[in-house]
């Protein structure tokens, strides 16, 4: 369900797919080839979100921006299912695990992976290309080369899932 709010009026790229039971909300900007997964909550009330192009919101994932700042997020993001993001820039290529949090003014740079469950505390910072873990999250190794194979597969399983949703006649309702 995409609404405006006050308003500002969500914009969502070509061949992007958001799933019928998401919620995106007033000032929003998604980019091209995303996909918006069930349970979804993308909320730009009191502030603005921006999300590159390629990006997986994965089941339950929750995005908030604070009152009068932008939530930046980069493009070929995968956000594990169930994640809360709260952050202020999330550069590209990063991956955020299922249910991990990223606070409010946290910076995740290009290429870090947030393990599963970790917590990036407020105005925490995760340096480009490494792996944090735990709550609150602490580096335990730089991304390998294994890693990087490994999402760029995954990320694009999404963009491609994302397109498979869009094909005419692919998802049916059946009540």
């Amino acid at each position: 369900m995409i609404f405006r709010f006050d308003g500002q009026t969500p914009v969502i790229g070509e061949g992007t797919y958001v799933a019928e039971n998401a919620t995106v909300i007033g000032n929003v900007t998604i980019g091209k080839g995303c996909y918006i997964g069930p349970g979804a909550i993308i909320r730009g009330d009191y502030g603005q979100i921006i999300i590159g192009d390629g990006t997986a919101v994965e089941e339950g994932v929750i995005i908030h921006a604070p009152p009068g700042k932008i939530n930046t997020i980069g493009s070929h993001v995968t956000f594990g299912h169930g994640a809360t993001i709260h952050s202020e820039l999330i550069e590209d290529w990063v991956v955020v695990g299922m249910n991990a949090v990223t606070s409010i003014d946290a910076r995740i740079g290009r290429w870090a992976i947030v393990g599963e469950g970790a917590i990036v505390k407020q105005g925490g910072t995760v340096e480009p290309g490494m792996v944090v873990v735990g709550a609150p999250a602490k580096p335990v190794r730089p991304v390998s080369e294994k890693d990087i194979q490994w999402w760029e597969y995954a990320k694009q399983l999404y963009v491609d899932l994302a397109a498979k949703y869009l094909t005419p006649g692919m998802l049916e309702r059946i009540d």
